[in-house]
């Protein structure tokens, strides 16, 4: 099995994270201009979204649980060597810590090694920094995203 886990503390309360991270349009000011298409219930189809629309992920809700727990069942769309490794899991929890959130992402996937893991491994810290920027100071970070789209 192949994992990467990431764990960070924003400055927001835990009702304020989970709005971020299931609402298109706010997430199109952190993860690059990329949203999600969800309905955000157990078992409904998930996508990740390019902006034009082209789908880069896809999978499915396996858990919610407002605002501490969301689990995704996910499958990389676009580069068919990724693709092939098949679906991984990807887990979000979130904790109040005093005044900030406890927000931990575990991706995995039962392959290793993983070109996955390995790209999202890259991908997550810069993401996630977009999204507590965003939430701590209502200013998006510029010049990271340029690194991810290239992947496209």
């Amino acid at each position: 099995m192949s994992s990467f886990v990431y764990v960070t503390y924003i400055r927001t309360t835990p009702e304020k994270l989970w709005a971020a991270l299931i609402s298109a349009e706010f997430q199109k000011q952190y993860w690059f201009g990329m949203y999600q298409e969800c309905d955000w219930k157990e078992g409904s189809p998930w996508k990740m979204c390019f902006p034009d629309g082209r789908v880069a992920d896809a999978g499915e809700v396996l858990e919610v649980d407002p605002p501490r727990r969301l689990v995704l069942k996910w499958r990389n769309e676009f580069r068919p060597e990724m693709k092939a490794e098949g679906h991984s899991r990807c887990v979000y929890e979130l904790e109040q810590a005093g005044d900030a959130v406890k927000f931990t992402v575990t991706h995995t996937i039962d392959r290793t090694p993983s070109k996955f893991i390995e790209a999202v491994s890259g991908g997550w810290p810069k993401v996630l920094a977009g999204l507590k920027s965003y939430l701590e100071t209502d200013i998006p970070l510029k010049g990271i995203h340029e690194t991810c789209q290239a992947r496209e």
